[in-house]
């Protein structure tokens, strides 16, 4: 009997601690399972706000220097997918991206933040613009623990460069996903 008691301690303990650990998160007050007129693009066809939307990560790993956030459209019918937004070289005292962070012009990103370009072939976020009838498109939206504090990149490096950088120095990360479509008319 004591044994089994102590058996049984052991594990609530262990299950405790395991379930109690904080993880790396991502989160936004904007999105929900859909991007809405205020994320989508505005060009290609869509008429949306082609507004960023606010995100936020906490409990980033030990030995973070610093974090990146991409969207990136795996859906998209190009044979490689679509980048829509790399932002790197976030400082790592940034836990968050406001609203609107991706229009370059505001300069609301963290100082020394780079916001590359995307495969709409400009710099900052743009938004889903997916074909029209080509169904759901799934925007997968990235947060970076990287274990560098400068990917040694700038805002014309293109997105597979910076997802290589990405790949080379992430710690953890952490994604939110949102969907559109593009009805036709």
């Amino acid at each position: 009997m004591k044994k089994s008691n102590l058996i049984i301690g052991l594990l609530i303990t262990l299950s405790s601690t395991v379930f109690s650990q904080n993880t790396f998160t991502l989160s936004s007050n904007d999105l929900g399972g859909e991007a809405t007129i205020n994320e989508v693009f505005n060009g290609f066809g869509c008429t949306g706000e082609n507004q960023s939307p606010q995100l936020s990560w906490k409990n980033a790993p030990e030995g973070t220097k610093s974090f990146a956030v991409t969207m990136y459209d795996p859906d998209a019918p190009t044979g490689s997918g679509w980048w829509h937004w790399l932002v790197f070289d976030i400082p790592v005292n940034a836990k968050e991206l406001v609203s609107g962070a991706g229009n370059t012009a505001l300069n609301l990103t963290p100082e020394g933040a780079i916001q590359s370009i995307t495969d709409y072939g400009a710099n900052g976020y743009g938004g889903p613009c997916p074909p029209e009838g080509h169904g759901l498109h799934q925007y997968i939206i990235t947060v970076y623990a990287l274990k560098t504090d400068k990917l040694g990149l700038n805002e014309s490096t293109n997105p597979a460069v910076v997802g290589y950088y990405l790949w080379n120095n992430t710690l953890a990360k952490a994604s939110i996903v949102t969907y559109y479509q593009r009805n036709k008319k």
